[in-house]
């Protein structure tokens, strides 16, 4: 391992003599001059790993120093040292882009501590949290065989998705390998938990929070006449996709509750979208609204009914607000509502469906250039931040912030990477989601789904007489036996939606104020 090269830049660098030494003693290259113009000519011949440059030097000083360096290298870390303790001088280097900025008179290990947490702050935050989940793994698998609540498996989830994310910041793929290992158990565990429970749940009072019930639960007990409400749903995202858009939802807002709530079966939008804003199951939306509710093997789109849906649901509970609906489906419709988004002031609740994220997760299966871009979770994370910090959906909830309005994030249901085939056979009728099917003469794999042969028993409506539903455990997706080498390369390695995995059923839903 090579030493690590330092320029110290001090117009009294013999008074540092001992701190030089004593970081020579602990192997690092030390070079020094006295002025600023040294300085960018050493930085312009040489490679250095780090710069100490003091603030105050006559001459060129440590500020323009400081610039001069900037523009020769950008990346070059420079840790300004200074007597002066003004606030401009801290802004302007802060400004600057600074690594780090210490006030004179500086000790040894002070110094030390700068270089460790600059140069080697990768390699010990990756010790630390190899070595972390290494205790957690343990207690993750005990958890594993002992979960038996909805409350525990919500908690269990999200330990795992923190988990995913230290690790995947320190490329660490034998620890992610062990990491996707403990998350297919769960997955397994969890198709298991909800086989046994998901039908009881529905129609007893000690149940989590679902589709059907989340305005009553969460959006109502937030509605105020003195403070506006805006309710976001980003369709199809995940609870590991919301973790990484909350930092940048916390430039602009302070979160006051966390919460995660259960999809109903289908995980699909037709169903769980609709049953949010409707505060019905899918078989009540069908008696109670037919003019509305459509089925999978019906003619014409699914969702076009959502606004009327919640406007029947506010009139059901006699609320007195003023609100109103937006969905955006295009990059246009989007700037336009940004664009005039004060315009919701005076509304009580603001709603907006964003499909970004369910469109990412189509594009993945039709467009090459998507699954290139979104090949794993990782990427599919990644997608989603640069999507998000440059859509009109941030700039609306900032104009939201400034409008003084809370906020409420949330998603209809969450989406899996689908990397297992398992066959089905029906007639031509059967609905076409390749993770949850329903027709008649369905013929599959009784291991690898949950079957529910009456829907009515889930509050699902029948398609036709003897028309079962069939949801997929895990990662697998229904592939017909027709030509099914090709529908399984096509398909696999696509984000899906529709069947029974943790990614699919346990999303978020979290309540912000205005900083």
């Amino acid at each position: 391992m090579r030493n690590i090269d330092i320029l110290w830049v001090d117009d009294e660098i013999d008074l540092l003599k001992p701190h030089i030494l004593f970081l020579e003693k602990k192997n690092y290259e030390v070079t020094s001059c006295s002025n600023g113009s040294d300085a960018i000519e050493l930085v312009n011949d040489e490679n250095f790993d780090i710069v100490f440059l003091d603030e105050n030097m006559p001459g060129i000083n440590g500020l323009e120093t400081l610039a001069a360096i900037k523009q020769i290298n950008a990346n070059l870390p420079v840790v300004m040292i200074t007597k002066s303790e003004e606030e401009y001088i801290m802004e302007e280097a802060i400004g600057s882009k600074i690594a780090d900025y210490l006030i004179k008179p500086v000790n040894p290990n002070q110094i030390l501590l700068s270089l460790k947490k600059n140069l080697d702050h990768s390699r010990l935050v990756s010790e630390k949290t190899t070595s972390s989940y290494q205790q957690e793994f343990r207690k993750i698998s005990m958890d594993l065989a002992m979960v038996n609540t909805y409350d525990d498996w919500t908690d269990l989830y999200k330990k795992l998705v923190h988990w995913e994310l230290e690790l995947e910041n320190i490329n660490d793929t034998g620890m992610l390998e062990i990491l996707e290992s403990q998350k297919t158990e769960a997955n397994t565990q969890f198709f298991k938990f909800i086989k046994k429970n998901y039908q009881s749940w529905l129609t007893n009072d000690d149940k989590p929070t679902f589709s059907h019930t989340l305005f009553k639960d969460y959006i109502i007990p937030n509605l105020s006449k003195e403070q506006g409400v805006l309710w976001v749903v980003i369709d199809n995202l995940r609870y590991d996709q919301y973790r990484v858009l909350e930092p940048f939802i916390n430039n602009y807002y302070k979160k006051e509750e966390e919460h995660s709530y259960y999809s109903i079966l289908p995980t699909a939008t037709q169903y769980a979208r609709n049953a949010m804003f409707s505060g019905l199951m899918p078989s009540e939306m069908e008696k109670l609204h037919p003019e509305f509710w459509k089925n999978d093997t019906d003619e014409g789109g699914k969702n076009l009914y959502e606004s009327d849906f919640l406007t029947s649901q506010i009139k059901r509970l006699n609320l007195s607000i003023q609100h109103e609906y937006y969905k955006i489906v295009s990059l246009k419709s989007g700037k336009d509502l940004a664009n005039n988004y004060k315009g919701t002031k005076q509304n009580d609740l603001t709603v907006i469906v964003y499909n970004f994220v369910d469109m990412l997760s189509h594009a993945k299966t039709e467009m090459e250039v998507i699954k290139e871009l979104a090949g794993d979770d990782k990427a599919y994370r990644s997608l989603t931040v640069s999507w998000f910090k440059n859509s009109p959906l941030y700039e609306i909830i900032q104009k939201a912030q400034q409008l003084g309005q809370k906020l409420i994030i949330t998603t209809d249901h969450g989406t899996i990477n689908s990397k297992t085939p398992t066959k089905v056979i029906g007639d031509k009728n059967i609905s076409s989601n390749l993770r949850y099917k329903t027709g008649r003469s369905l013929t599959y794999e009784d291991k690898d789904v949950f079957v529910v042969k009456n829907p009515k028993d889930i509050f699902l409506p029948s398609v036709a007489i003897n028309s079962p539903f069939i949801f997929a455990k895990e990662d697998l997706f229904f592939a017909y036996p027709n030509n099914y080498n090709h529908f399984v390369k096509y398909y696999k390695n696509t984000y899906q939606h529709g069947g029974i995995s943790l990614e699919e059923i346990i999303i978020p839903c979290s309540i912000y104020n205005p900083k």
